[in-house]
């Protein structure tokens, strides 16, 4: 091998060492970045779960009370139900597209 080789890799490799060792702590922050990002996700999930868990908690509650109520008629409360979702179903009866030709 030859000296000038030498002479040239030197301050190649001494130029490398500071620059791999900023680019490995740049991939080390950027793998904590990530572990927390992921933390913050896994915390909010957990929490939409816990939120979603207590409404279905609160709505079995409902529903035992309503099934275990001896005096209250079931088939009654179910069919105001159906009443009041036809009543929301139905139109209003105002037509939307009102041409001002026709009432002339």
């Amino acid at each position: 091998m030859d000296f000038a080789y030498f002479g040239v890799m030197i301050p190649i490799i001494a130029i490398s060492i500071p620059i791999v060792a900023i680019w490995a702590k740049h991939q080390q922050k950027m793998a904590e970045i990530q572990a927390d990002k992921t933390a913050e996700n896994t915390a909010e999930r957990a929490a939409q779960y816990a939120s979603q868990v207590q409404s279905l908690s609160d709505r079995v509650a409902v529903l035992e009370r309503i099934v275990t109520d001896r005096g209250y008629d079931i088939a009654t409360q179910i069919e105001a139900l159906r009443d009041t979702r036809e009543t929301e179903n139905q139109d209003s009866g105002i037509p939307l597209n009102i041409n001002t030709k026709e009432r002339a």
